[in-house]
């Protein structure tokens, strides 16, 4: 990673001890009457799929001669390991083993594909490094569940035709989208030098609400250049939505057939067809989500990202890797370019152009001005004269006078907060918030004639009294997508009005006047962009008590505004939130300011992304076990362990410790705790805990 050491990843430890059932041995000891092993290289390095941290590293095994042909590097085979049966990636084949004795055999091979490329075990290993996790846990993420049948016609197809496409096509598509770099300064350079077979490494601000251009283009046009150049690229989104425009955008620049998209939701048979088209050197352009970072790419040139902050792209599964951090380590180990792309700027992006590694690519601030919509806060003095009250409606008059007036031209874009009806619910006599009676989970009720239930455990509460003060009726805390969706359509009756949130979103919508109503991330596309955008609840997501609120908040307003027309054509986006430094920032529309101002805040607090960090969470006892295995530099500052936030009391009841450390000694303290994991899972001294660095949800 930018500014901080890359060793190699350490050797691990020998653990032959702590495996009892692994019988110690070495090929060529054979008994008589024993099967006959591989001539050439007849060891094979075998990393197990898992979840045992102590087992995290390659074991050797013998290769039958049967088999010599088919265990090559990458395939999947079955071994006996402790007196199971287990599946596992061959890693290498080697001539000679440190293990003394007879090894064990390979027992199958599953598929002669070579489905685990060495370039993604390595990146694969330098996560887990990063993470403080396993290699094995990231290979799962990276290679897709088998499909027997979809490899039986992989396999056909390779006998019939064994040589090994190259991806690109004689008379290919000829560039279509360069022009949407003209308006960015370094931006033809940076295109120049990447269709030349160069590796800049850049963050982009896009422009909002070009009506020639939009943030597909951007990416098409770079994927494009690196694919011209005889260069693979791999591009990830944070959602299915980004994911079909990209697709589409990418696909009229280089073609359909030169490219696949890898998303869980297209089901496993073709996301698996799609992994082992990239596998087998069918394409070299994967588009996807989150496991699309590790696509086997053949001749990486490009690795990019859209809306690097999105939380959409933090992986939930253990090592709760992010996305950008994948693909900064892949660019650092293949020598690719990058490029981080988005309306606004994370922290994280603008470290790296502070450090040097990365380039800023953004507009003149004349372009941006002849582009961007214009923007009006509610809570400024002008518009708090005018309206008083307008601090504490949650549709001021400003606000409506704009809706109204914008729907004579088109759609109005409505941003609220959460999805559902009435997702709070509080005692209406003390103002307690309601609770349920079985596991405290918040109550909230999800439609207008529904009965109000645990946002917990799912319970109805159909006979609730206040544990307070005994009161037996409730009242609304917060209005969801569908309550704000109920309001608007009384107040415009004439109005089409359209939800757009939580399970029920909307990709796209026409240019006909409608109230589009949507939670962040799940804003429709307008045809034509949106006549103006009102973004409501901004106090309450401001207040939330994260350290990254206010990046979060300004990322999702930039997002949406980006959708509205420029100010020429008449787009307006009304703030209604008081936070003057957010709310500046978007009026002025400086995501680059906003975000270095927050580094430098981070900097002088000790937080990241100025420093790196790790959550050690689990019982109280196991935590501090944990943390005393450890023996922590002096230079990491340790927090806690403390109870997390409504965690029940007791010895059994979460804790969480936070350690800060700098990007200098990173490397030693992640693998530190990669090792006092595998020392608490050979040993079984306490329970288990979870371990996770860089969280973006820190409080």
């Amino acid at each position: 990673m930018p500014g901080e050491e890359h060793p190699a990843a350490a050797e691990a430890p020998r653990q032959l001890s702590l495996l009892a059932g692994f019988p110690p041995a070495r090929p060529g000891a054979e008994d008589v009457g024993a099967p006959r092993t591989a001539e050439r290289d007849p060891v094979a390095r075998v990393l197990l799929d898992t979840h045992v941290p102590h087992l995290d590293r390659a074991f050797d095994y013998a290769v039958p001669a049967e088999m010599a042909a088919t265990a090559v590097p990458g395939a999947r085979v079955k071994v006996g390991f402790g007196g199971q049966e287990l599946t596992g990636f061959v890693l290498e084949r080697t001539a000679a083993t440190e293990v003394r004795g007879r090894l064990q055999l390979l027992r199958r091979v599953l598929s002669p594909l070579p489905v685990l490329a060495p370039a993604v075990a390595r990146l694969a290993e330098d996560v887990a490094a990063r993470s403080a996790g396993s290699a094995a846990d990231v290979v799962r993420l990276a290679v897709p569940p088998r499909v027997a049948r979809v490899e039986k016609e992989v396999e056909q197809r390779l006998a019939e035709a064994p040589e090994r496409s190259t991806g690109l096509s004689p008379q290919a598509p000829g560039p279509s989208h360069d022009a949407a770099w003209a308006d960015y300064e370094g931006g033809p350079a940076f295109l120049a030098e990447l269709a030349a077979g160069g590796s800049p490494r850049a963050v982009a601000e896009v422009l909002p609400a070009h009506p020639a251009h939009d943030w597909t283009d951007v990416l098409a046009a770079a994927i494009g250049a690196a694919w011209r150049a005889g260069r693979g690229a791999v591009a990830v989104v944070p959602d299915q939505k980004a994911l079909a425009r990209l697709e589409h955008t990418v696909a009229d620049e280089i073609g359909a057939e030169h490219l696949v998209r890898l998303q869980a939701e297209d089901g496993p048979t073709p996301r698996y067809r799609a992994f082992l088209a990239a596998a087998t050197g069918q394409v070299r352009v994967v588009l996807g989500t989150r496991s699309a970072a590790y696509a086997p790419v053949d001749e990486l040139g490009l690795v990019c990202c859209w809306d690097d902050g999105d939380e959409n792209l933090v992986e939930q599964r253990a090592p709760y890797q992010h996305v950008r951090d994948v693909l900064l380590l892949r660019a650092g180990a293949t020598g690719c370019a990058a490029l981080l792309a988005g309306h606004a700027v994370s922290p994280e992006a603008q470290r790296l152009v502070a450090t040097g590694w990365a380039r800023r690519v953004a507009p003149r601030r004349d372009v941006l001005r002849a582009f961007m919509p214009r923007v009006v806060a509610t809570a400024d003095s002008w518009h708090s004269a005018r309206d008083p009250l307008a601090a504490r409606a949650r549709l001021p008059e400003a606000a409506f006078r704009a809706a109204r007036a914008a729907l004579e031209h088109g759609p109005v874009l409505v941003q609220v907060a959460r999805a559902g009806y009435a997702p709070h619910l509080a005692c209406e006599r003390c103002r307690e918030p309601a609770r349920c009676t079985a596991c405290e989970g918040p109550l909230g009720v999800p439609s207008a004639r529904g009965v109000p239930r645990c946002g917990w455990c799912g319970r109805s509460a159909h006979r609730w009294a206040c544990t307070a003060c005994g009161g037996t009726r409730m009242r609304l805390v917060a209005a969801g997508a569908l309550r704000t969706a109920e309001e608007l359509g009384r107040a415009f009756p004439r109005v089409p009005v359209i939800a757009s949130s939580g399970e029920a979103v909307r990709a796209a919508v026409g240019s006909a006047p409608a109230l589009v109503v949507a939670t962040p991330g799940a804003e429709p596309v307008a045809e034509g962009g949106y006549a103006a955008a009102l973004l409501l609840d901004g106090d309450r997501m401001l207040m939330r008590p994260a350290l990254r609120a206010a990046e979060q908040v300004l990322r999702r307003w930039y997002n949406a505004a980006a959708l509205v027309r420029r100010a020429r054509d008449g787009g307006v986006v009304v703030v209604t939130a008081g936070h003057e430094g957010v709310v500046g920032a978007l009026v002025r529309w400086d995501p680059s300011g906003h975000a270095e101002r927050e580094l430098a805040e981070r900097h002088a607090l000790g937080l990241p992304p100025a420093v790196r960090s790790a959550a050690v969470t689990g019982p109280a006892a196991a935590v501090a076990a944990f943390l005393a295995d450890l023996e922590l530099p002096g230079t990491v500052r340790v927090v806690g362990p403390t109870p997390l936030e409504d965690a029940p009391p007791g010895e059994d009841a979460p804790h969480r410790a936070l350690l800060f450390f700098g990007y200098g000694p990173a490397a030693e303290v992640t693998r530190r705790l990669r090792a006092a994991r595998a020392k608490a899972s050979a040993l079984r001294k306490h329970p288990p805990v979870q371990v996770r660095c860089d969280v973006t949800d820190l409080l």
